[in-house]
């Protein structure tokens, strides 16, 4: 059962608000009344103008533990956190490297740990909050021509589940986002009808303060959402018939 989530006097964290997603995440939730906006980037010089003192820069990589530990320390009143730095690489499980395969596991699953791991004992501490994961549609079925990508997100989702067990009692809400494809740098190879980071953006903060557990935040992730939801293996028999 959804949970409304209240985001007026939040302090937030939005991992890679360099562009796409994350960038039109911040936008979003500057129409509302929270306290602080965490805009984390690998460059924060190469963050866009938000134009609003509530956006603070914070240099954030992901895949590097001291950078993680620095940003905890600046930003030790977070109670809203956003993982949404991610990478997509194209690759195929049995023609691959291990390095390429990796890094997607790396980054999207570990890194998206990794950062988890360092601000929820702050959002515990301030007596709860919120940490919504932006996983994908490829969570939940698979991209062969993205196999690494589609494996760590299937890893994601994982963690997810997992965490929103764990972090129930401490009143602490955790969401899944589970976007289809969208019009970003990292989809740039996918040859797919893809929504606008605008749109999904509006539709992510929509869910968030609705409290959804699982977000679909656009039109060809709500169909693979309901298809998941009624039996998820008409997503695999629907996958093997396109090989």
């Amino acid at each position: 059962m959804s949970q409304a989530f209240h985001l007026d006097n939040r302090v937030v964290l939005v991992t890679g608000a360099t562009r796409g997603i994350g960038a039109a995440t911040v936008r979003e939730l500057l129409k509302f009344k929270v306290k602080k906006i965490y805009a984390g980037a690998r460059n924060p010089d190469g963050l866009p103008q938000f134009n609003d003192p509530r956006v603070v820069p914070l240099q954030l990589d992901i895949t590097d533990p001291q950078s993680v530990t620095k940003a905890r320390a600046v930003a030790a009143d977070v109670d809203v956190l956003i993982n949404n730095a991610g990478t997509a690489v194209l690759s195929h499980f049995l023609d691959s490297s291990e390095e390429v395969l990796g890094a997607d596991i790396n980054t999207n699953y570990v890194g998206t740990l990794r950062v988890t791991r360092a601000f929820a004992p702050a959002i515990v501490a301030k007596g709860g909050g919120l940490i919504a994961n932006v996983i994908s549609v490829v969570g939940l079925t698979s991209a062969p021509s993205l196999s690494g990508y589609s494996a760590s997100k299937a890893a994601l989702h994982s963690q997810t589940q997992a965490l929103r067990t764990q972090l129930k009692a401490s009143n602490v809400q955790v969401l899944g986002i589970y976007p289809g494809p969208v019009e970003t740098e990292l989809a740039r190879d996918i040859q797919a009808e893809k929504a606008s980071p605008e749109s999904v953006a509006q539709e992510i903060v929509a869910g968030i303060k609705a409290g959804e557990t699982y977000i679909f935040p656009d039109q060809i992730a709500k169909h693979v959402g309901q298809l998941w939801a009624n039996d998820g293996r008409i997503l695999d028999t629907a996958l093997v018939r396109e090989a």
